[in-house]
């Protein structure tokens, strides 16, 4: 069983309002993520503190234990709350993400902890497939010894890095973790529709 849980728990704090919901081109954020994960999944569960303004998605919802704790308690939420074994983590804000991509992540998910893009030298953690039974144990781990950092659990897992050529081939874009932050990103969201 796969489950994907679109992580709608953060702050919002640069753009002042719920990112979920900020309107691209008429249609919220979160919708157009949701859109492009069509038929990926057995379940889609979203991680939100405030599930009262996302309840007509009518999608289970779950609350982080501790609000505002940022991404690494956010995925142990996830990872708490999925039905299925495999898990793909994916941010509300990431309006361009790639169907060919996530499809890609999860065909793969047999063969590591962690399937994960990497973006030049940087890991994509919350675009990412990770095993519930052997990455929740890390997980937990590295927030007991205080660890906020999403790839801080890395270390202990085995992580197998989607990169190069085959991320090229799949994102041809390169737009697909494009995450929409500030009034400016959604500016250039904007222009990127076009």
């Amino acid at each position: 069983m796969i489950t994907i849980a679109v992580q709608a728990g953060g702050k919002s704090s640069r753009m002042g309002e719920d990112k979920a919901l900020m309107r691209l081109a008429g249609i919220p954020l979160i919708e157009r993520v949701l859109a492009r994960i069509d038929g990926l999944a057995d379940e889609i569960l979203i991680t939100t503190n405030r599930p009262e303004t996302l309840a007509h998605l009518n999608l289970r919802m779950v609350g982080d234990e501790i609000p505002g704790a940022g991404a690494l308690h956010g995925l142990q939420t996830a990872l708490n709350a999925a039905r299925g074994e495999i898990v793909l983590i994916l941010s509300c804000d990431t309006p361009f993400v790639s169907h060919e991509l996530l499809e890609h992540l999860l065909n793969r998910a047999h063969e590591a902890d962690v399937i994960v893009p990497k973006n030049d030298d940087n890991y994509e953690p919350l675009q990412a497939v990770y095993n519930k039974e052997r990455c929740l144990p890390a997980v937990k781990a590295a927030i007991v010894s205080g660890e906020r950092r999403m790839v801080s659990f890395y270390p202990q897992v085995h992580v197998l890095p989607i990169e190069g050529q085959v991320l090229s081939k799949l994102d041809p874009s390169g737009l697909s973790f494009f995450n929409v932050n500030t009034t400016e990103d959604l500016e250039r969201a904007e222009h990127l529709l076009i």
